[in-house]
């Protein structure tokens, strides 16, 4: 029967952490706003709509919160531009393996979709993708199920039968959840901090093969 593959993206398939903090910087010097000092490991993998009020407690006017939102992708998308991203090291490899096994893959990030549509145009990646779910198409950001979920049924596999590959502990929880197997990635985390929330634990995504990949949704 067949298996699905959900990614979330940061940390998992590119790493632009940096890029993301950096953008978060100059926004608030921009706005002439305070940053708490561990606000980034505090939001990270939720989407902004939560960072901004409950994290960094700058407004709670939904106007401003998108506002604000907005303005700190778009200066993510410059540095992103102009320093260049590539793919982590094994995910392009790994995308092509499941690309000629013919298992379907979507994207489920709390990040915003020109974001993910940029980094495709830089790195390629997209055609590995049947579909992206990203922070504008949920109503509830990760550790909700609801952006897997959605990216399950858009590629048309039962949750059950999806593997969820996050570096978050939010997204790990998200995937548990939605009832999906998940693997994750040691990219953000140590992986000894991922053992006992994640099914399986690797350093980079080629460790996998197909048959690893069935065992786990089988229950092996």
């Amino acid at each position: 029967m067949q298996i699905g593959a959900l990614f979330d993206w940061d940390g998992v398939i590119i790493d632009s952490a940096a890029q993301h903090e950096q953008s978060w910087t100059w926004l608030a010097e921009l706005e002439g706003l305070p940053l708490v000092a561990d606000h980034f490991k505090r939001g990270f993998g939720l989407k902004n709509e939560r960072i901004i009020p409950g994290i960094l407690g700058w407004t709670s006017d939904l106007d401003e919160v998108a506002r604000l939102s907005n303005r700190k992708e778009e200066l993510y998308r410059e540095l992103v531009v102009r320093d260049g991203v590539a793919p982590l090291p094994g995910v392009r490899e790994f995308l092509a393996r499941l690309r000629d096994a013919g298992i379907p893959c979507a994207v489920g990030s709390s990040t915003h979709r020109a974001n993910i549509e940029t980094i495709f145009r830089i790195t390629g990646l997209g055609p590995f993708f049947a579909t992206v779910v990203a922070a504008q198409d949920v109503s509830h950001g990760k550790p909700d199920p609801e952006v897997f979920l959605k990216g399950a049924e858009r590629i048309g596999v039962p949750p059950a039968r999806c593997i969820v590959f996050e570096d978050a502990f939010a997204g790990l929880e998200a995937a548990r959840a939605g009832g999906m197997k998940c693997v994750g990635v040691a990219t953000t985390h140590r992986s000894e901090l991922l053992e006992g929330k994640a099914d399986r634990v690797v350093l980079r995504l080629d460790e996998l093969d197909v048959a690893a990949l069935v065992a786990l949704v089988d229950g092996g």
